[in-house]
């Protein structure tokens, strides 16, 4: 009789179970968006640094200078046009009553206190005033006055000479007859419009 074999005992596969929450809570995710800058296209037309000491920089500025030189008239080129004493009042006038209107009273009224007179070359006008202290104030604020008259009479030879003259007398027109009058010296077209449209003074 044989004996019994003995029973071999084979170890049985252990098997991994997971265990999965059913509703598992909701886990707050941070998103990262990657920061975008903008892409700086360079300035084309932005002028190119250039040393002081280098020959490019002494190009650039002899082509500036030549570029200014072209933009400016010559004194030669500028306007000549002859005018009339009277021309020149009448813009004298203008100019001076624009001055009024800007609150610029004591310019204007230097301008006022004696008319001014055109000197035989036809470009100086000669200007009287009362003492040097107006002299020196006129002489000062005279600039302004010097450009608007070579710009409406055309010629930029013209010079205001002011002399001192303290025994000259204060021509203010006052009443509207005596403004009148000082246009009508000027233009005598003036008497026949009023006459023609009955105008009252």
């Amino acid at each position: 009789m044989q004996p019994n074999p003995e029973p071999v005992h084979i170890p049985s596969q252990e098997v991994a179970t997971t265990v999965v929450p059913v509703n598992p809570e909701p886990v707050a995710v941070k998103m990262v968006t990657p920061e975008i800058k903008p892409m700086i296209a360079p300035d084309l037309h932005a002028e190119k640094k250039v040393s002081a000491f280098s020959l490019a920089s002494i190009r650039a500025k002899k082509e500036l200078e030549a570029q200014q030189k072209a933009n400016v008239l010559q004194h030669d080129e500028l306007p000549r046009e002859a005018f009339s004493e009277t021309d020149m009042l009448l813009q004298w006038n203008k100019f001076a009553q624009r001055l009024s209107d800007k609150g610029q009273k004591i310019m204007a009224t230097y301008m006022q206190i004696n008319d001014p007179v055109l000197d035989a070359d036809g470009t100086t006008i000669k200007l009287e005033l009362p003492n040097e202290g107006s002299k020196v104030d006129f002489d000062n604020n005279k600039i302004e006055l010097l450009g608007y008259l070579r710009g409406k009479l055309h010629n930029h030879d013209i010079v205001i000479n002011v002399h001192v003259n303290e025994v000259v007398e204060t021509k203010y027109a006052f009443t509207a007859l005596e403004k009148f009058d000082k246009l009508k010296a000027l233009n005598p077209a003036l008497e026949l419009l009023r006459k023609t449209f009955d105008l009252d003074i």
